[in-house]
Protein backbone atom coordinates (compact mmCIF):
# COMPACT_ATOMS: atom_id res chain seq x y z
CA UNK A 1 0.00 0.00 0.00
CA UNK A 2 1.61 2.94 -1.07
CA UNK A 3 1.07 6.88 1.03
CA UNK A 4 1.96 10.14 0.51
CA UNK A 5 4.48 10.52 3.46
CA UNK A 6 6.29 7.80 5.27
CA UNK A 7 4.06 6.89 8.07
CA UNK A 8 6.47 5.23 10.70
CA UNK A 9 8.61 8.51 9.91
CA UNK A 10 5.72 10.16 11.01
CA UNK A 11 3.94 8.74 13.64
CA UNK A 12 7.02 6.43 15.17
CA UNK A 13 5.39 3.08 14.50
CA UNK A 14 4.49 1.37 11.66
CA UNK A 15 0.75 1.37 11.79
CA UNK A 16 0.15 -0.89 8.63
CA UNK A 17 2.86 -3.99 9.93
CA UNK A 18 0.94 -6.98 10.15
CA UNK A 19 2.14 -7.60 13.75
CA UNK A 20 1.25 -4.28 14.82
CA UNK A 21 -2.03 -4.58 13.84
CA UNK A 22 -2.88 -7.93 15.23
CA UNK A 23 -1.87 -6.09 18.72
CA UNK A 24 -0.45 -2.85 19.22
CA UNK A 25 -0.36 -2.60 22.67
CA UNK A 26 2.88 -4.00 23.23
CA UNK A 27 4.36 -2.45 20.27
CA UNK A 28 3.06 1.06 21.82
CA UNK A 29 5.17 0.05 25.13
CA UNK A 30 8.28 0.11 23.37
CA UNK A 31 7.76 3.38 22.10
CA UNK A 32 8.77 5.02 25.41
CA UNK A 33 8.25 2.78 28.46
CA UNK A 34 8.19 5.92 30.73
CA UNK A 35 5.53 7.44 28.63
CA UNK A 36 6.74 11.04 28.60
CA UNK A 37 6.58 12.76 25.27
CA UNK A 38 9.18 11.72 22.44
CA UNK A 39 9.57 13.60 19.31
CA UNK A 40 9.54 11.62 15.94
CA UNK A 41 11.96 12.15 12.92
CA UNK A 42 9.06 14.34 11.70
CA UNK A 43 8.69 16.44 14.76
CA UNK A 44 5.19 14.96 16.15
CA UNK A 45 5.28 14.80 19.72
CA UNK A 46 3.84 11.45 21.16
CA UNK A 47 2.81 10.49 24.26
CA UNK A 48 1.75 6.86 25.20
CA UNK A 49 1.26 7.69 29.66
CA UNK A 50 -1.99 7.61 30.69
CA UNK A 51 -1.52 11.20 33.10
CA UNK A 52 -0.08 12.99 30.27
CA UNK A 53 -3.16 12.03 27.38
CA UNK A 54 -5.51 12.90 30.22
CA UNK A 55 -3.99 16.27 30.96
CA UNK A 56 -3.27 17.59 27.52
CA UNK A 57 -7.30 16.29 26.67
CA UNK A 58 -8.37 18.72 29.96
CA UNK A 59 -6.27 21.71 28.94
CA UNK A 60 -7.83 24.09 26.89
CA UNK A 61 -4.33 25.30 25.61
CA UNK A 62 -4.64 22.24 23.31
CA UNK A 63 -6.96 22.17 20.57
CA UNK A 64 -7.80 21.12 17.42
CA UNK A 65 -5.79 22.51 14.32
CA UNK A 66 -5.14 20.11 11.91
CA UNK A 67 -5.40 22.03 9.14
CA UNK A 68 -1.97 24.00 10.32
CA UNK A 69 0.32 20.54 10.10
CA UNK A 70 -1.03 19.74 6.64
CA UNK A 71 -2.40 16.67 7.81
CA UNK A 72 -6.03 16.45 6.82
CA UNK A 73 -7.36 18.19 3.75
CA UNK A 74 -9.67 21.39 4.71
CA UNK A 75 -13.13 19.71 3.97
CA UNK A 76 -16.47 21.91 4.83
CA UNK A 77 -18.00 19.13 6.50
CA UNK A 78 -14.94 18.92 8.85
CA UNK A 79 -14.24 22.60 9.98
CA UNK A 80 -17.78 22.39 10.69
CA UNK A 81 -17.86 19.41 12.64
CA UNK A 82 -17.92 19.50 16.56
CA UNK A 83 -15.23 17.00 16.85
CA UNK A 84 -12.34 19.16 15.26
CA UNK A 85 -13.87 22.86 16.87
CA UNK A 86 -12.55 24.79 19.42
CA UNK A 87 -14.29 26.89 21.95
CA UNK A 88 -16.05 29.22 21.46
CA UNK A 89 -17.56 27.44 18.56
CA UNK A 90 -17.77 23.94 19.75
CA UNK A 91 -18.97 25.02 23.06
CA UNK A 92 -21.92 26.74 20.65
CA UNK A 93 -22.19 24.02 18.51
CA UNK A 94 -22.59 21.33 21.16
CA UNK A 95 -24.54 22.38 23.42
CA UNK A 96 -27.01 23.14 20.12
CA UNK A 97 -26.35 19.44 19.53
CA UNK A 98 -27.04 18.19 22.66
CA UNK A 99 -30.54 19.40 23.30
CA UNK A 100 -31.58 17.05 20.86
CA UNK A 101 -28.84 14.46 22.03
CA UNK A 102 -30.34 13.98 25.72
CA UNK A 103 -29.45 10.77 28.30
CA UNK A 104 -33.13 10.65 28.27
CA UNK A 105 -33.36 10.08 24.30
CA UNK A 106 -31.28 6.89 25.08
CA UNK A 107 -32.78 5.38 27.55
CA UNK A 108 -36.08 5.33 25.63
CA UNK A 109 -33.81 3.41 23.29
CA UNK A 110 -33.32 0.83 25.57
CA UNK A 111 -36.43 -1.67 24.80
CA UNK A 112 -35.68 -1.15 21.06
CA UNK A 113 -32.14 -1.60 21.18
CA UNK A 114 -33.30 -5.13 23.15
CA UNK A 115 -35.62 -5.84 20.13
CA UNK A 116 -32.79 -5.29 17.79
CA UNK A 117 -30.32 -7.73 19.81
CA UNK A 118 -32.28 -10.75 20.25
CA UNK A 119 -33.66 -10.99 16.57
CA UNK A 120 -30.33 -10.20 15.39
CA UNK A 121 -28.50 -12.91 17.54
CA UNK A 122 -31.45 -15.49 16.88
CA UNK A 123 -30.45 -14.75 12.88
CA UNK A 124 -26.67 -15.65 13.97
CA UNK A 125 -27.26 -18.71 15.33
CA UNK A 126 -29.27 -19.72 12.71
CA UNK A 127 -27.17 -18.91 10.32
CA UNK A 128 -24.59 -20.60 12.47
CA UNK A 129 -26.50 -24.15 12.71
CA UNK A 130 -27.18 -23.82 8.80
CA UNK A 131 -23.21 -22.76 7.91
CA UNK A 132 -21.47 -23.79 10.33
CA UNK A 133 -19.96 -20.86 11.19
CA UNK A 134 -20.98 -17.02 11.03
CA UNK A 135 -19.24 -14.15 10.77
CA UNK A 136 -20.39 -11.87 14.15
CA UNK A 137 -19.32 -8.20 12.58
CA UNK A 138 -21.72 -8.63 9.74
CA UNK A 139 -24.91 -10.08 11.86
CA UNK A 140 -24.61 -8.25 14.96
CA UNK A 141 -21.56 -5.54 15.43
CA UNK A 142 -22.81 -3.75 12.35
CA UNK A 143 -26.28 -4.01 11.86
CA UNK A 144 -27.31 -3.13 15.32
CA UNK A 145 -25.70 0.47 15.52
CA UNK A 146 -26.58 1.31 11.44
CA UNK A 147 -30.39 0.45 12.22
CA UNK A 148 -30.43 2.44 15.59
CA UNK A 149 -28.82 5.40 13.80
CA UNK A 150 -30.95 5.06 10.91
CA UNK A 151 -33.76 5.29 12.78
CA UNK A 152 -32.82 7.91 15.06
CA UNK A 153 -32.04 10.30 12.14
CA UNK A 154 -35.02 9.10 10.66
CA UNK A 155 -33.51 7.46 7.39
CA UNK A 156 -36.16 4.76 5.59
CA UNK A 157 -35.38 1.35 5.98
CA UNK A 158 -35.16 1.17 2.23
CA UNK A 159 -31.75 3.72 2.64
CA UNK A 160 -29.93 2.12 4.95
CA UNK A 161 -27.84 -0.04 2.74
CA UNK A 162 -25.82 3.37 1.68
CA UNK A 163 -24.99 3.69 4.38
CA UNK A 164 -22.44 0.98 4.46
CA UNK A 165 -20.20 1.92 1.80
CA UNK A 166 -20.41 6.15 3.52
CA UNK A 167 -19.44 4.78 6.19
CA UNK A 168 -16.54 2.24 5.45
CA UNK A 169 -15.13 6.05 3.52
CA UNK A 170 -15.99 8.20 6.07
CA UNK A 171 -14.24 6.74 8.58
CA UNK A 172 -11.21 6.43 6.56
CA UNK A 173 -11.23 10.24 6.96
CA UNK A 174 -10.86 10.23 10.55
CA UNK A 175 -7.29 9.36 9.80
CA UNK A 176 -4.88 11.85 8.78
CA UNK A 177 -4.63 12.53 4.53
CA UNK A 178 -0.66 11.42 4.90
CA UNK A 179 -1.66 7.05 5.59
CA UNK A 180 -3.91 6.90 2.81
CA UNK A 181 -3.67 6.22 -0.67
CA UNK A 182 -4.88 8.52 -3.43
CA UNK A 183 -7.80 6.61 -4.18
CA UNK A 184 -8.97 5.95 -0.46
CA UNK A 185 -8.41 10.39 -0.16
CA UNK A 186 -10.97 10.24 -3.52
CA UNK A 187 -13.60 7.77 -2.03
CA UNK A 188 -14.09 9.61 1.07
CA UNK A 189 -14.49 13.05 -0.38
CA UNK A 190 -16.55 11.62 -3.06
CA UNK A 191 -18.70 9.53 0.33
CA UNK A 192 -19.25 13.55 1.64
CA UNK A 193 -20.41 14.57 -1.00
CA UNK A 194 -23.19 11.60 -1.55
CA UNK A 195 -23.64 11.67 1.71
CA UNK A 196 -24.31 15.68 1.86
CA UNK A 197 -26.52 15.55 -0.71
CA UNK A 198 -28.81 13.19 0.89
CA UNK A 199 -29.39 14.51 3.98
CA UNK A 200 -29.26 17.97 2.33
CA UNK A 201 -33.12 16.14 0.91
CA UNK A 202 -33.84 14.77 3.92
CA UNK A 203 -33.35 17.28 6.03
CA UNK A 204 -35.65 19.71 3.75
CA UNK A 205 -38.18 17.21 3.75
CA UNK A 206 -37.90 16.99 7.91
CA UNK A 207 -38.88 21.12 7.88
CA UNK A 208 -41.67 20.77 5.83
CA UNK A 209 -43.29 18.02 7.59
CA UNK A 210 -41.04 17.23 11.29
CA UNK A 211 -41.08 14.06 12.56
CA UNK A 212 -40.45 12.17 16.24
CA UNK A 213 -36.78 12.09 15.27
CA UNK A 214 -33.25 12.78 15.46
CA UNK A 215 -33.09 14.89 12.15
CA UNK A 216 -36.08 16.73 12.85
CA UNK A 217 -34.75 17.83 16.05
CA UNK A 218 -31.34 18.68 14.57
CA UNK A 219 -32.92 20.83 11.92
CA UNK A 220 -35.35 22.61 14.77
CA UNK A 221 -32.81 23.30 17.75
CA UNK A 222 -32.12 26.51 18.88
CA UNK A 223 -30.48 28.21 21.86
CA UNK A 224 -31.39 32.03 22.23
CA UNK A 225 -32.09 32.44 18.60
CA UNK A 226 -28.75 30.31 17.14
CA UNK A 227 -29.83 27.80 15.09
CA UNK A 228 -27.41 24.98 13.09
CA UNK A 229 -26.50 26.05 9.50
CA UNK A 230 -26.87 23.85 6.72
CA UNK A 231 -23.06 22.92 6.81
CA UNK A 232 -22.95 22.60 10.47
CA UNK A 233 -25.93 20.28 10.16
CA UNK A 234 -24.21 18.49 7.41
CA UNK A 235 -21.34 17.61 9.67
CA UNK A 236 -23.22 16.53 12.30
CA UNK A 237 -24.90 13.62 10.64
CA UNK A 238 -21.65 12.73 8.92
CA UNK A 239 -20.31 12.71 13.05
CA UNK A 240 -23.44 10.59 13.91
CA UNK A 241 -23.01 8.17 11.65
CA UNK A 242 -19.19 7.61 12.10
CA UNK A 243 -19.00 8.06 15.57
CA UNK A 244 -22.10 6.71 16.39
CA UNK A 245 -21.83 4.05 14.31
CA UNK A 246 -18.12 3.00 13.78
CA UNK A 247 -17.32 3.24 17.32
CA UNK A 248 -19.95 1.14 18.76
CA UNK A 249 -19.08 -1.74 15.87
CA UNK A 250 -15.77 -2.00 17.49
CA UNK A 251 -16.73 -1.67 21.02
CA UNK A 252 -19.35 -5.15 20.20
CA UNK A 253 -16.80 -6.99 17.94
CA UNK A 254 -13.29 -6.38 20.08
CA UNK A 255 -15.19 -7.16 23.22
CA UNK A 256 -16.76 -10.41 22.06
CA UNK A 257 -13.22 -11.35 20.74
CA UNK A 258 -11.58 -10.57 24.16
CA UNK A 259 -13.96 -12.58 25.85
CA UNK A 260 -13.48 -15.24 23.50
CA UNK A 261 -10.21 -15.35 24.25
CA UNK A 262 -10.10 -15.73 27.71
CA UNK A 263 -12.27 -18.50 29.41
CA UNK A 264 -12.21 -17.52 32.77
CA UNK A 265 -13.58 -13.84 31.66
CA UNK A 266 -16.33 -15.08 29.45
CA UNK A 267 -17.68 -17.19 32.37
CA UNK A 268 -17.66 -14.57 34.92
CA UNK A 269 -18.99 -12.89 32.37
CA UNK A 270 -21.99 -15.31 31.67
CA UNK A 271 -22.72 -15.90 35.41
CA UNK A 272 -23.17 -12.04 36.48
CA UNK A 273 -24.97 -10.35 33.97
CA UNK A 274 -26.12 -7.72 36.46
CA UNK A 275 -22.20 -7.03 36.28
CA UNK A 276 -22.50 -6.12 32.66
CA UNK A 277 -22.21 -2.21 32.89
CA UNK A 278 -18.72 -2.82 34.60
CA UNK A 279 -17.50 -5.41 32.58
CA UNK A 280 -17.79 -3.45 29.38
CA UNK A 281 -15.83 -0.54 30.71
CA UNK A 282 -13.22 -2.53 31.36
CA UNK A 283 -13.53 -4.14 27.54
CA UNK A 284 -13.13 -0.70 26.75
CA UNK A 285 -10.30 0.06 28.40
CA UNK A 286 -8.72 -3.42 27.26
CA UNK A 287 -9.52 -2.77 23.52
CA UNK A 288 -10.91 0.67 22.52
CA UNK A 289 -12.61 1.01 19.59
CA UNK A 290 -10.75 4.23 19.30
CA UNK A 291 -6.61 4.46 19.80
CA UNK A 292 -5.60 7.84 19.00
CA UNK A 293 -6.28 11.42 18.84
CA UNK A 294 -4.41 14.46 17.86
CA UNK A 295 -3.81 17.78 19.37
CA UNK A 296 -2.74 21.04 18.50
CA UNK A 297 -0.36 23.52 20.89
CA UNK A 298 -2.51 26.70 20.88
CA UNK A 299 0.08 28.64 22.73
CA UNK A 300 3.15 27.23 24.28
CA UNK A 301 2.18 24.32 26.63
CA UNK A 302 4.06 21.94 29.22
CA UNK A 303 3.64 18.53 29.10
CA UNK A 304 5.62 15.79 30.88
CA UNK A 305 8.72 18.33 31.41
CA UNK A 306 8.57 19.55 27.55
CA UNK A 307 7.45 22.63 25.90
CA UNK A 308 5.03 22.19 23.31
CA UNK A 309 5.21 25.05 20.55
CA UNK A 310 2.49 26.75 19.74
CA UNK A 311 1.31 24.83 16.21
CA UNK A 312 2.95 21.61 17.29
CA UNK A 313 1.34 18.80 17.13
CA UNK A 314 1.20 15.90 20.01
CA UNK A 315 -0.40 12.55 19.11
CA UNK A 316 -2.25 11.39 22.62
CA UNK A 317 -1.99 7.43 21.81
CA UNK A 318 -4.92 6.63 24.07
CA UNK A 319 -4.92 2.94 23.38
CA UNK A 320 -1.72 2.56 24.50
CA UNK A 321 -2.36 4.92 28.01
CA UNK A 322 -5.51 2.49 28.92
CA UNK A 323 -2.57 0.19 29.12
CA UNK A 324 -0.60 2.15 31.03
CA UNK A 325 1.26 0.42 34.07
CA UNK A 326 1.57 3.90 35.72
CA UNK A 327 -2.31 3.83 35.75
CA UNK A 328 -3.60 0.42 35.45
CA UNK A 329 -2.21 -2.70 37.99
CA UNK A 330 -1.59 -6.07 35.70
CA UNK A 331 -2.97 -3.42 32.03
CA UNK A 332 -2.62 -6.10 29.64
CA UNK A 333 -4.72 -8.44 32.01
CA UNK A 334 -8.55 -8.24 31.06
CA UNK A 335 -9.93 -8.26 34.54
CA UNK A 336 -13.71 -8.00 34.59
CA UNK A 337 -13.60 -7.27 38.49
CA UNK A 338 -11.47 -3.46 37.87
CA UNK A 339 -14.26 -1.61 38.37
CA UNK A 340 -17.07 -1.16 40.73
CA UNK A 341 -20.61 -0.43 39.38
CA UNK A 342 -20.00 2.52 41.48
CA UNK A 343 -17.01 3.79 40.13
CA UNK A 344 -16.54 6.14 37.15
CA UNK A 345 -14.18 4.51 34.87
CA UNK A 346 -10.94 5.96 34.18
CA UNK A 347 -9.94 4.88 30.94
CA UNK A 348 -10.01 7.27 27.79
CA UNK A 349 -11.81 5.08 25.12
CA UNK A 350 -14.62 7.85 24.68
CA UNK A 351 -11.91 10.68 24.93
CA UNK A 352 -11.70 12.58 27.55
CA UNK A 353 -12.74 17.01 28.51
CA UNK A 354 -14.88 19.19 26.42
CA UNK A 355 -14.78 16.27 23.76
CA UNK A 356 -15.86 13.38 25.58
CA UNK A 357 -18.14 11.69 23.42
CA UNK A 358 -21.28 12.95 23.56
CA UNK A 359 -22.43 9.46 21.94
CA UNK A 360 -21.11 7.43 24.56
CA UNK A 361 -24.16 6.48 26.38
CA UNK A 362 -25.56 5.35 23.30
CA UNK A 363 -22.73 2.85 22.42
CA UNK A 364 -22.05 1.97 26.05
CA UNK A 365 -26.05 0.97 26.35
CA UNK A 366 -25.76 -0.79 22.87
CA UNK A 367 -22.76 -2.84 23.85
CA UNK A 368 -24.51 -3.96 27.02
CA UNK A 369 -27.39 -5.60 25.83
CA UNK A 370 -25.37 -7.03 22.38
CA UNK A 371 -22.67 -8.55 24.77
CA UNK A 372 -25.00 -10.06 27.61
CA UNK A 373 -27.39 -11.56 24.85
CA UNK A 374 -25.11 -12.94 22.74
CA UNK A 375 -23.04 -14.32 25.98
CA UNK A 376 -26.30 -16.40 26.92
CA UNK A 377 -25.89 -18.14 24.55
CA UNK A 378 -22.91 -20.79 23.27
CA UNK A 379 -20.27 -18.65 21.30
CA UNK A 380 -16.81 -20.12 20.25
CA UNK A 381 -14.10 -19.06 17.76
CA UNK A 382 -13.40 -21.14 15.00
CA UNK A 383 -9.61 -20.67 14.44
CA UNK A 384 -10.26 -18.28 10.96
CA UNK A 385 -7.75 -16.04 10.52
CA UNK A 386 -8.57 -12.74 12.47
CA UNK A 387 -8.74 -9.40 9.68
CA UNK A 388 -8.57 -6.38 11.30
CA UNK A 389 -9.91 -2.79 9.12
CA UNK A 390 -7.09 -0.35 7.70
CA UNK A 391 -8.08 2.03 9.92
CA UNK A 392 -5.57 4.14 11.68
CA UNK A 393 -7.88 5.73 14.27
CA UNK A 394 -10.37 3.42 14.46
CA UNK A 395 -9.30 -0.29 15.82
CA UNK A 396 -11.86 -3.25 14.64
CA UNK A 397 -12.36 -6.01 12.78
CA UNK A 398 -13.72 -6.60 9.57
CA UNK A 399 -14.51 -10.09 10.11
CA UNK A 400 -15.09 -12.61 13.05
CA UNK A 401 -15.88 -15.85 12.65
CA UNK A 402 -17.79 -17.96 15.23
CA UNK A 403 -19.81 -20.73 16.28
CA UNK A 404 -23.44 -20.02 18.09
CA UNK A 405 -25.66 -22.39 19.51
Amino acid sequence: MAHVIDAAGVLGFDPFDPAFRADPYGHYRRLDASGVPARTPAGLWVTTSHTLCEQALRDPGFGHRPENAGLWRDAPMRRRSFLTMDPPDHTRLRRLVSKAFTARLVERLRPRVEELVDGLVDAAARESATAGTVDLIGTLAYPLPVILISELLGVPPEDRDLFKGWSDALARGLDPDFVLPAADLARRDEAREEFAAYFRGLADRRRAEPRDDLLSALVAVSDGGETLSEEELLATCVLLLVAGHETTVNLIGNGALALLRDPAARERFRARPDDVAAAVEELLRYDPPVQLTLRAALRDRELGGETIRQGEMVLLLTGAANRDPAAFAAPDRLDLSRYAASEAPRHLAFGHGIHYCLGAPLARLEGQIALRRLFEREVTLTGAPLTYRDNLVLRGLSELRVNVA
